[in-house]
């Protein structure tokens, strides 16, 4: 198996921003945000949440296509965990033990967010891909805009990184949870939203555009929705098309939960399907067929 199909199997499993579970200890002490009260709805810093609770779990299914044939690479499950003043954001992707022979993923990822403000205050990536293998912990004060990234193992920091951030961030998991709490009601087709990503000790500022609402999407396995779309701006690399899109379809109802991402890579293509749910906050009500 190529080098680049390796790299796209791997995309299949993680375009949807996330992987994630808890496997680490955190600080004895976590910085907590004073919040304006000021502050709008859709402000990039401060979002209130109406989407998600605490016991939330989402499972997808990810499939990778080549030469016009879908297949099923691996799962995706994503869980919610109300801890007092945080959100945890847990997540967890990997291949089908059928793919391990060739290329194993088990891929973890966590992020702890702010109640007040949905932004993250720790964010951990735990990753196993094939022979790569990190373990990368970034603990932000996103009021002081400062970060501290350790590297290594989870019992031995082999790298400690003190920096600064340019403004208020996300993780590559928050950006979601944020991205469903936006009120689309208010905005016209074609909107940017300006968000900013902190990935690898690098700032991203990224947008995400809406695309409008549709009354009838498809999901395979799971029927028809009513559906809000938009399109999150990729990061570029080489698992990538030129100019390509990632497309996301969230529920037209109070939930907002994903159900559905497509999106081109350098070889083939991946889509993510929701499989199963439970914990929702709200009435699933966008279902029509």
């Amino acid at each position: 198996m190529t080098d680049r199909f390796k790299i796209s199997v791997f995309v299949a499993l993680s375009t949807f921003f996330v992987f994630g579970s808890g496997f680490t200890k955190l600080p004895q002490k976590i910085h907590e945000l004073s919040v304006p009260k000021t502050k709008q709805y859709n402000d990039p810093c401060f979002i209130r949440n109406t989407t998600f609770q605490h016991g939330e779990e989402l499972c997808y299914k990810v499939y990778y296509n080549v030469n016009f044939v879908w297949v099923p690479a691996g799962e995706l499950t994503m869980q919610v965990e109300d801890i007092g003043n945080q959100f945890h954001l847990r997540a967890v992707g990997s291949t089908y033990r059928s793919y391990d022979w060739f290329y194993t993923v088990r891929d973890y990822y966590d992020s702890y967010l702010d109640k007040n403000s949905l932004l993250p205050v720790i964010s951990i990536r735990n990753i196993s891909e094939g022979k790569y293998k990190l373990y990368d912990k970034v603990v932000l004060n996103q009021g002081m805009r400062k970060a501290t990234a350790y590297r290594g193992n989870q019992e031995l920091y082999t790298k400690r990184s003190d920096f600064n951030l340019s403004g208020c961030m996300h993780d590559i998991f928050s950006i979601l949870y944020y991205c469903r709490n936006i009120s689309f009601n208010s905005l016209n087709t074609g909107t940017n939203i300006p968000v900013k990503i902190l990935l690898d000790e690098k700032e991203y500022p990224l947008n995400v555009q809406y695309l409008g609402k549709q009354a009838k999407t498809v999901v395979k396995d799971m029927g028809t929705f009513k559906t809000i779309r938009f399109s999150p701006q990729i990061i570029d690399g080489r698992v990538f098309k030129d100019g390509s899109e990632l497309k996301l379809w969230v529920s037209d109802d109070l939930n907002k939960i994903p159900l559905l991402i497509e999106s081109p890579l350098s070889v083939g293509s991946v889509k993510v399907v929701l499989k199963s749910f439970k914990g929702l906050r709200h009435p699933f009500t966008a279902k029509v067929e």
